[in-house]
């Protein structure tokens, strides 16, 4: 069973990760692909993959059932393992790297209630791990590097670009929002933990995903076992409870696995388990549209 597949930055390569332990990288063509490498090295399913930016060379993360993250480079054609992370003491179920902007940085959902930043920096790989939830960590997913509203801002803040902060989902039904704080240098909630805390799913959370226009809002759209897809908006103008946040529900017929936004931000695919991926799309009067649906 092939459980993720990613392209990288350009759409010419497809890495792919599977039950059988290994990940596939092949070369795209038009609409043919040819296999250029298989890499081993996890010792159990491998659960997700993330291209790295060019900036920073052919670099390929990825995580596993065995609780390791291994980050690959490519040079002169040939892939080699470049760094391997085991301080997870469960399932490693997602990782995702940062835009560009904030620095070479790697997020790391894991089930055993924790998560992990990867930062290259001086030639060498540290790491800030910790609690996140309780009961599990299933998705993470990076805020784009420029805050919300500073691009329509007449005077935007020196920390407004290549800020860190990310959006996580657990097994605990809750979303939480990190940032990074340099005083206790690792990352917190932010604002209060009941303001960073956003709650209305009633199952776990499946994944996360912070879309990564940078407009007046904010928006996170949240997939949950509970049927339902929430997306969060938050008005870097109009400050509310709860750190500004507000939600509206999508419901579904069945549990929703995974959510994805357009490079635009604007579209919203959702995967469900009835394999269906149906798009959305915001109209003028700030309600969620279907706008296509594809069966798979």
């Amino acid at each position: 069973m092939i459980h993720d597949v990613a392209l990288d930055y350009y759409g010419r390569r497809m890495a792919t990760c599977s039950s059988d332990r290994k990940i596939k990288i092949f070369e795209i063509e038009g609409e043919t692909q040819r296999l250029l490498e298989t890499l081993k090295g996890h010792e159990a399913a491998v659960w997700s993959i993330s291209w790295a930016h060019p900036k920073y060379g052919s670099i390929l993360a990825s995580s596993s059932y065995d609780g390791k993250i291994f980050i690959w480079r490519e040079q002169a054609g040939v892939w080699q393992r470049l760094f391997d992370f085991a301080l997870h003491k469960a399932s490693v179920n997602l990782v995702s790297w940062a835009p560009h902007e904030a620095g070479c940085l790697l997020a790391c959902a894991s089930s055993d209630g924790s998560v992990s930043v990867l930062e290259f920096k001086d030639n060498n790989w540290e790491n800030k791990i910790f609690p996140a939830h309780g009961l599990g960590v299933n998705s993470v997913s990076w805020a784009p590097a420029t805050s919300a509203g500073s691009l329509i801002s007449s005077n935007p803040s020196p920390s407004s670009s290549g800020n860190r902060r990310f959006v996580t989902g657990g097994s605990d039904n809750v979303l939480r929002i990190w940032t990074w704080d340099p005083a206790t240098n690792t990352y917190v909630p932010e604002g209060s933990e009941q303001q960073a805390t956003l709650v209305g799913h009633t199952d776990w959370v499946r994944d996360v995903a912070w879309s990564p226009t940078v407009l007046q809002k904010s928006y996170i759209a949240s997939a949950s076992q509970d049927k339902t897809v929430r997306i969060w908006t938050a008005d870097s103008q109009a400050p509310a409870a709860n750190g500004g946040w507000t939600s509206k529900v999508l419901d579904f017929p069945t549990a929703v696995w995974r959510v994805n936004w357009s490079l635009s931000g604007n579209v919203l695919a959702v995967s469900t388990s009835d394999n269906k991926i149906t798009m959305w799309k915001e109209n003028l009067k700030g309600e969620w549209e279907c706008v296509n649906t594809m069966g798979v």
